[in-house]
């Protein structure tokens, strides 16, 4: 078989499946799953304190007036919303990592399909 019939096979619209494409909705119920609820308890109680200490310093930052505690402040206020920002990008891999180990599945299924398809053929 050459490359222009390995290509007709590929590029067939009949056989294409949208149902199969990935959304970002898709990615997301998979994450919200009941297997990974413990780990996104984890991350969401992680974020929540560091959002609570993040909003104590803004708060205390406007209400000192010696120079020192508002350095102080607004240098926790930094570091508490850099904290917030790694968790969102933990979870944003977390989310990655499962759609990547999907893609991977489904591409061997579509090489196995290929393969019986030139058989066919």
């Amino acid at each position: 078989m050459d490359q222009e019939q390995i290509r007709r096979i590929i590029d067939s619209p009949e056989d294409y499946d949208e149902s199969k494409e990935d959304t970002l909705l898709s990615m997301v119920g998979q994450l919200y799953s009941r297997r990974m609820l413990p780990s996104l308890v984890a991350h969401g109680a992680y974020a929540s304190v560091f959002i609570v200490l993040a909003v104590f310093c803004g708060i205390r930052f406007f209400d000192t007036e010696q120079v020192q505690y508002q350095m102080m402040y607004a240098a926790i206020f930094i570091c508490s919303v850099q904290f917030i920002v790694l968790r969102k990008v933990i979870y944003w891999q977390m989310l990655h990592k499962n759609n990547i180990s999907r893609e991977i599945k489904r591409l061997e299924l579509r090489i196995a399909e290929l393969s019986e398809t030139i058989k066919e053929k």
